[in-house]
């Protein structure tokens, strides 16, 4: 029987080898899109298609400060704040991502599930009613929240596939051990959740699914870990301060969106790509658009190796050593940021080539077009060609970088000003009722860390597979990986 399934085995292996040979070297990967130029472009689009929405308003209305219009210029929030009833559709927010991740689903179409219990008590038979408990299961879940809560994990929250995390109404931090990881699954969507003071755990058995719990080594600390993962989006949420990254995409992840989020108090915010050597991160593909870098930020914002990055207006405020950063020949698309570099007149570059002479990097993609530097800022370009590579993309110049402050004014995760928060209550669920308040009732709170008490521990993480088609994709890219590298050597 052995000798059978080995043999079976080695058949299957010989069979795709030759279609996975070519997958790998093309580097394509499950949720690639073929087209990234085109992607860039069509977030251009939308931008400047809402900001001349907000333009014909102001003059309609003979804008004043006064005004509390829910069109704002950013595509993303207007596609739901405009909504008076937000509440009563909160699956309507799937529809609104933009980039690489717009094909995110989340929990869209499956039933609320909602979180009524801050604990987190058994990281392997988690209770109903607590975040874990929703965030292993099979089905789609749009979850929800029934209160403020913090929730202090005492292990890493392992994600399954088509999961939403909702926080709007209400005011939830994510702290503890782990923190976050999303691996070898698809279509998350995380919403207005601060995330801070994530620290190392592990060596442990953690619950996965209904059906499965493993063994998981030293976790990294990271507050969000996108591991072999496609169709992510992470909106409206604050980090800080975590052991390792804020945000970490690496191990061949793709189809990923950054945006409207709030980074302070942290050194290596963000890394996208597990190494130079990895190939198959050469199809990552990232949109980081509508961020604001705050405070006693060092690096990283992103580091990236290998993949397709599209930085689109952001707001960068003093880092203290360089922003962007990349090794491995990424392709850096920068595009109506605003960069506003530190007093030290030696950290003024936005850019870093990170270990890497220039004879390498002079012909790496990077290119700044409709940025606005301040304070001596400057962007090192690099790329032969490039005019012709991105001629498509001038026909719509992002001219964006000077409604920086309307863009990214409610980056970060949003409270309510008004009478009624938002929160999760049967009324919402109810079509018949009226709710006060609409999505521009909601404004943005820094979650700089001064803000939150918490104690920073050690600890940290291993790998195992939520979806079995995408494990073994991701097997055989690994598999060819070694075999490719291996022939290599003995040639």
């Amino acid at each position: 029987m052995f000798q059978r399934s080995c043999i079976v085995i080695f058949l299957l292996l010989t069979s795709f080898f030759h279609f996975g040979l070519g997958m790998y070297m093309n580097l394509t990967l499950p949720g690639q899109h073929p087209d990234p130029e085109a992607v860039a472009l069509e977030v251009n689009r939308k931008v400047n298609v809402s900001l001349s929405m907000l333009q014909t308003r102001r003059k309609m209305l003979s804008y004043t400060s006064s005004d509390q219009s829910c069109q704002t210029g950013n595509p993303i929030d207007d596609c739901w704040r405009c909504d008076h009833n937000w509440q009563l559709n909160r699956q309507r927010l799937a529809d609104c991502a933009i980039g690489f991740g717009q094909y995110a689903l989340g929990g869209k179409g499956g039933r609320y599930y909602v979180v009524t219990s801050s604990s987190d008590p058994d990281p392997v038979n988690p209770p109903p009613g607590t975040l874990r408990y929703g965030v292993i299961q099979e089905e789609p879940l749009w979850i929800v929240f029934a209160a403020n809560m913090e929730i202090k994990l005492s292990e890493e929250l392992i994600f399954n596939s088509f999961k939403t995390l909702d926080g709007r109404g209400v005011n939830v931090h994510i702290t503890g051990g782990g923190c976050v990881t999303l691996q070898y699954i698809s279509n998350v969507i995380i919403h207005n959740i601060h995330i801070h003071h994530c620290y190392e755990s592990g060596e442990t058995n953690i619950r996965s699914s209904p059906t499965h719990f493993g063994w998981r080594t030293k976790s990294d600390g990271d507050g969000i870990s996108i591991f072999g993962s496609r169709d992510i989006w992470i909106d409206h949420c604050s980090l800080s301060n975590c052991k390792d990254g804020l945000i970490d995409v690496v191990m061949g992840s793709t189809g990923i969106t950054i945006s409207n989020n709030h980074f302070s108090h942290h050194n290596e915010v963000m890394l996208l790509g597990h190494s130079d050597d990895y190939l198959p991160d050469s199809g990552m593909q990232v949109t980081i658009s509508f961020n604001h870098f705050g405070k006693k930020l060092i690096q990283r914002m992103p580091r990236c190796r290998r993949g397709y990055i599209h930085v689109v207006n952001n707001d960068f405020t003093r880092w203290e050593m360089y922003a962007i950063g990349g090794s491995g020949n990424p392709t850096i698309n920068s595009q109506g940021n605003r960069y506003i570099a530190p007093f030290n007149p030696f950290a003024k570059e936005v850019t870093k080539r990170v270990e890497t002479g220039e004879e390498k990097w002079r012909n790496w993609n990077w290119r700044s077009e409709g940025d606005v530097m301040a304070n001596g800022a400057y962007f090192v370009a690099s790329g032969e060609g490039v005019e012709v590579k991105y001629e498509k993309a001038y026909s719509v110049e992002p001219k964006s970088a000077d409604f920086i402050d309307q863009i990214t004014m409610n980056a970060g995760v949003l409270i309510h000003r008004g009478s009624n928060s938002g929160k999760w209550t049967a009324a919402t669920n109810d079509t018949d009722g009226a709710v006060d308040g609409g999505g521009e009732d909601l404004v943005a709170i820094s979650g700089d860390a001064e803000d939150y008490d918490g104690d920073e521990e050690s600890g940290s993480f291993t790998l195992y597979s939520n979806s079995l088609l995408f494990t073994c994709l991701m097997a055989l890219l690994a598999f060819l990986f070694i075999h490719v590298k291996v022939t290599t050597m003995l040639l």
